[in-house]
């Protein structure tokens, strides 16, 4: 039996409380768009500072007039109490035991319509969606009529609402200080399409007669002209050019992302029309479109890679040029800008990041039992840089690796997904090229793993009462996640010994070739860039001796 007051704490959510803006990353395929029919979205959840982890909140009947409490997000003060409805839905992660995955990223926009004194942060927002709702169009109208009943105190956001049969795409803006609700708007991706976001606002003018597409605020239009936002036909508005303006370093470190993703399932010559604007030049092209048609189909690991992108093979490639240092690696420090003889300076901001918190892969398959059928890939940290681990949307407990209690962002622990994963990727990060292929050969070798088995889960769990295959299943989350820390403290020790003082040890198969070794060195590019920054102090004498010390 429930308790008369629950209460309902951030805390329990996936993304910490020191989640920035300006970050994350999310891709999306309908199902047609997918090889065998799923629905799949993503998320990278980014930002410095906090350790990723993973929550479950059981769902369950309700006692009547039982009510919830919503916490300030950052220092937990009640905000006030909200009635809890008859029946919720068991939440692991950012997918329920219903198939609806829920994720998000920022886009701010304009700040002036903040509303601190809303009860609803977005996370709390999505949370809640992802508690009470069947589909995805459930959870968009369980979500905005709660801003409006009790307001919305983030920025600018967008949303990725999908279940095993639909895909959408919701942003929302709040109305000011202490002006309750929101304007917002959801359009459904085709079934045959994909799309993306990644911190800047991507829907532009909508269709205003078609619900079974769109759904909106009845004021998003007349909101913006009373601001003075927007002053034409209402089938010309654009919610983004109304709420979220664009500007340079939006578009190069936002909607980049969104153009490489695009790139890799389209005409490339076709996306590269969009260079200009991702470069700042607004003259032909000043968005790129909500959704495109993919050139073939796409499977689960087609997105996992996805994910792991740096722009590679594209001119925003940061693997190929001299700030990817000897190492060719796509990794950079912070700042994102500086300064030089006057001039301002920038780096790009890819899918792939070393600040991630999380990373995740939903595939909704409404040919399954929903116990089975959705499964939540997901893993602690920069996704390029782990394996996606399975974790099925019906499981009653948390994998030890991902719980909250391993994984805190000021106290290491072996038992943490987040801090194994971290070592290994810093000790890569360095000495990228030589060394990211023993990453790549453990990171395939699970992931091909856990894709092979899901055809002997569907086997075993033939016959099983729903209590038992939940059993089943949250058994080998946990299995899968075990294998997992398992493989990466075996690579740990190997690429310690393989790359010891910079050398490099032959190895087969994870074994470590003895008394042998080469020398990698530079690469030519930055050999001759060396040359070039210290003229002759390194030049040999003619008379020189060449010796290795």
């Amino acid at each position: 039996m429930k308790t008369k007051h629950f209460i309902f704490s951030v805390m329990a959510l996936l993304v910490l409380l020191t989640t920035p803006s300006q970050a994350c990353t999310n891709l999306i395929v309908g199902k047609a768009a997918s090889v065998d029919g799923s629905v799949i979205c993503t998320y990278n959840c980014d930002g410095y500072g906090f350790a990723g982890s993973m929550s479950r909140t059981p769902g369950g009947r309700h006692e009547a007039g039982e009510m919830i409490a919503i916490r300030e997000w950052g220092r937990g003060a009640i905000r006030g109490y909200i009635p809890q409805v008859e029946y919720t839905y068991d939440v692991i992660g950012y997918i329920n035991e219903k198939q609806v995955s829920i994720v998000e990223t920022t886009f701010d926009g304009r700040l002036e319509l903040q509303n601190p004194e809303g009860w609803l942060d977005y996370d709390t927002m999505i949370h809640l969606g992802l508690e009470r709702a069947a589909t995805a169009r459930e959870a968009i109208v369980i979500m905005t009529d709660l801003l409006q009943e009790y307001g919305y105190s983030s920025t600018g956001e967008t949303i990725t609402v999908c279940d095993k049969n639909e895909a959408w795409i919701l942003e929302i803006m709040g109305k000011g200080p202490g002006v309750k609700g929101a304007v917002w708007v959801a359009v459904r991706i085709p079934d045959d399409c994909i799309s993306a976001h990644a911190n800047l606002s991507r829907i532009r003018q909508f269709p205003l007669k078609d619900p079974n597409n769109c759904l909106y605020a009845k004021d998003v239009i007349t909101f913006a002209r009373q601001k003075g936002y927007f002053s034409g036909k209402d089938e010309d508005f654009s919610f983004r050019d109304a709420y979220c303006p664009i500007s340079f370093s939006k578009v190069r470190y936002a909607d980049a992302r969104v153009w490489s993703f695009f790139r890799h399932h389209y005409d490339q010559a076709e996306m590269d029309k969009y260079l200009p604007y991702i470069n700042g030049d607004y003259s032909e092209y000043d968005h790129l479109p909500l959704y495109i048609k993919p050139d073939h189909k796409l499977s689960v690991r087609d997105i996992m890679n996805d994910m792991r992108d740096h722009y590679e093979g594209t001119p925003l490639d940061m693997t190929a040029d001299m700030s990817a240092g000897p190492w060719s690696s796509p990794y950079r420090p912070m700042p994102m800008n500086w300064e030089v003889d006057g001039k301002q300076y920038f780096r790009e901001r890819a899918i792939g990041t070393p600040q991630s918190a999380f990373t995740l892969v939903s595939q909704l398959r409404g040919w399954l039992p929903d116990d089975v059928g959705g499964i939540m890939y997901f893993n602690c940290d920069d996704a390029n840089m782990i394996a996606y681990v399975p974790i099925y949307c019906c499981v009653n407990e948390v994998p030890e690796a991902f719980r909250r209690e391993n994984n805190q962002s000021n106290e290491f622990s072996e038992q943490s997904a987040f801090w194994v994963n971290n070592v290994v990727a810093n000790m890569i990060y360095p000495r990228y090229s030589v060394m990211i292929g023993d990453l790549r050969e453990a990171q395939q070798e699970l992931e091909d793993f856990y894709a092979a088995d899901q055809e002997q889960v569907l086997k075993d769990i033939e016959g099983l009462t729903k209590r038992e295959k939940v059993a089943y299943l949250t058994s080998k989350s946990a299995a899968y996640t075990a294998q997992m820390m398992q493989r990466w403290d075996k690579l740990f020790r190997l690429i310690a010994v393989k790359h010891n003082d910079q050398i490099m040890k032959p190895s087969e198969n994870g074994v470590i070739a003895p008394g042998r070794y080469t020398t990698p060195g530079y690469d030519q590019r930055y050999r001759e860039q060396i040359s070039r920054d210290t003229g002759t102090r390194y030049v040999m004498p003619e008379s020189g001796d060449i010796k290795s010390l």
